[in-house]
């Protein structure tokens, strides 16, 4: 139920909406109403720490929801990351906690639905975020919420004396409270779309396999970030090197008993140790056997969540936002052979891959060569195998996405404008800002640099809302032609398998692998087919990234080397190096922010 809604444009007072849990009071700012810092679920801290959310305890009167709520405890960004993206704190325990933008906050308004999961490695970011402003969204006649969930070892830390994946759970949580209350913010629950980037894509991703997400929205959008488990060894590395480093047992019990700030130095300090490049132990989602019963990504191609339909996509240069705030760029193409054979173990590939690489992209350095193959490894890959299970089968009605016959389509596209800070290209996250009609806000300045092109805000933030109204986003759904729609320079455009290429040098690999004998450790490949590891191991990194990888190589400046080396000697090298430790400890010295 809405009451006093009328806009202050007209000249009258703030909306007020009455939730499952009491009246909340937002603000009228240009003619949207807006209710931020809405609780989804209880603090997560004392009793209920590392525990499932709990409902929020009902409130008397009216609670003025005007300014953001809480964030999530979260370690800040290096300095050279945090000139580039933006990530306030919002001090409180009331955390779990979400934001509502709306044209009109009637019942009978029944509008088209997006729900917001940020990105952040899973151990930063929220939704409090400048470049998430969902002002345009809501103008455009969708309802645009955004949600806070528990990051790091609070979210996604494993224990033997708690349940798994709570930053998960809480995002479950804040579907059910949109499935129970959008109506009265003039949303309609049964036409719900989700999306999210990089860890919030991963995010979603899971939502999608679980059996309990089963209705709460209806349509999903990942950008960046492809279905996928974490190895639960892998996290449960990271709490143990964190108990290590704080002398406690590797319990929540004893988590718990811990200062906060103190967790949150340790987990900076271990997160150093990893990165999306790199690999490393990481937080991440794991499967659990509850609410991720087997691995999303297997399960979403053999038809979980077929009824929901997809939009899919990448920027080009993903892996600039990793390797050049820091110079890590120019350090790994002075590693030149070193590098490649870490890219090597981290993908779980032959040198047949990487010399397929240097033939289409003779002009690159070992750092572009070495991005571009780990951005086809654990994104390209897995999501071209998702769209491939959507692209066989009849068009689904355009009302309900629902498959007439077969599966809800996916649509495919790749962001390619390049940032006008010097070295970032199209690199990861740069598309936030067209995507939410923010690319002249200083935070998305920061990214993108000045004089962001607002026709292509136009057209981006216009092709989700498109998606999230009928389904359609404008352009031909995943087929058998593979249709990328490209928005870049110029006016956006369909490419047909521009990709390709690569990818076929991926499934060479997997073919190849399947038919030789196993000589050492192997590991299933992002893709699905084995891989063997080939390279020595005192080069090995551990891989696939998961969603928490969470190094920052901008905190890696010092001895940056400028200088390219590489080429066709880095490709020519024996398979089995065996360089000295020290050069290895180079190409992964510690540095901070992973995969958004």
């Amino acid at each position: 139920m809405a009451v006093d809604t009328v806009d202050p444009v007209a000249g009258t007072r703030d909306p007020v909406v009455v939730t499952p849990h009491g009246a909340v009071r937002g603000r009228y700012e240009n003619g949207i109403a807006v209710f931020r810092g809405v609780p989804y679920a209880a603090p997560p801290f004392g009793a209920r720490r590392f525990r499932p959310p709990e409902p929020p305890e009902p409130w008397d009167g009216v609670r003025d929801v005007g300014a953001f709520g809480p964030t999530p405890p979260k370690p800040p960004y290096s300095e050279a990351f945090a000139r580039l993206l933006s990530d306030p704190v919002v001090p409180g325990d009331d955390c779990l906690n979400l934001n509502v933008w709306t044209p009109a906050p009637d019942p009978a308004a029944r509008l088209p639905v997006m729900v917001w999961i940020h990105g952040g490695a899973l151990t930063r970011g929220s939704s409090a975020v400048p470049v998430y402003d969902g002002h345009a969204f809501a103008r455009d006649g969708v309802v645009l919420v955004s949600v806070n969930y528990r990051l790091g070892v609070e979210g996604y830390g494993l224990f033997p004396d708690a349940p798994a994946n709570p930053g998960l759970r809480d995002q479950l949580a804040a579907l059910e409270w949109v499935r129970e209350s959008v109506a009265r913010f003039g949303g309609d629950p049964g036409r719900v779309t989700v999306f999210g980037e990089s860890a919030g894509a991963i995010s979603i991703g899971a939502l999608l396999a679980s059996p309990r997400a089963r209705g709460l929205f209806h349509r999903a959008v990942m950008q960046s970030g492809p279905p996928e488990a974490s190895d639960r060894d892998k996290v449960r590395r990271m709490v143990r090197r964190m108990a290590t480093r704080l002398k406690v047992p590797a319990t929540a019990e004893a988590f718990a008993a811990v200062d906060r700030d103190l967790l949150l130095r340790t987990q900076a300090e271990v997160g150093r140790l990893s990165s999306p490049v790199l690999g490393g132990p990481a937080f991440g989602i794991v499967v659990d056997g509850d609410l991720v019963p087997r691995d999303p990504l297997e399960a979403l191609v053999e038809g979980a969540a077929a009824d929901v339909g997809l939009l899919l996509g990448w920027t080009r240069d993903e892996y600039r936002l990793w390797l050049v705030p820091g110079g890590l760029l120019e350090r790994v193409d002075r590693l030149g052979p070193v590098a490649l054979a870490g890219a090597m173990a981290r993908c779980h590939c032959g040198h047949e891959v990487p010399r397929g690489y240097r033939a289409l992209r003779p002009e690159g350095g070992t750092a572009d060569l070495v991005g571009q193959m780990i951005t086809d490894h654990l994104l390209r890959v897995p999501m071209h195998r998702l769209a491939d299970a959507r692209g066989g089968g009849p068009t689904a009605s355009p009302a309900t996405d629902a498959p007439v016959g077969g599966r809800a389509p996916a649509h495919v596209y790749e962001f390619a404008w390049p940032s006008n800070v010097p070295g970032l290209g199209a690199c990861h996250a740069l598309e936030l800002g067209f995507v939410f009609d923010t690319a002249g806000a200083p935070e998305s300045a920061k990214l993108a640099g000045e004089g962001a092109p607002q026709e292509l805000a136009d057209a981006m933030h216009g092709a989700w809302v498109r998606f999230a109204t009928d389904g359609d986003p404008g352009w031909a759904a995943w087929d058998a032609s593979h249709p990328v729609r490209v928005f870049g320079d110029g006016d956006p455009h369909t490419e047909h398998g521009p990709h390709d290429r690569e990818l076929a040098l991926w499934e060479a690999e997997s073919a190849r692998a399947a038919a030789r004998p196993a000589t050492g450790p192997t590991r299933r490949h992002t893709g699905g087919s084995p891989v063997g590891v080939v390279v020595a191991p005192t080069l090995a990194v551990a891989g696939p990234s998961g969603a928490g990888a969470e190094a920052d190589p901008a905190a890696d400046s010092a001895d940056s080397p400028s200088g390219a080396v590489g080429g066709a000697s880095a490709l020519d090298a024996p398979v089995r190096i065996t360089a000295p430790l020290a050069a290895v400890r180079r190409f992964r010295r510690p540095g901070g922010a992973g995969r958004r």
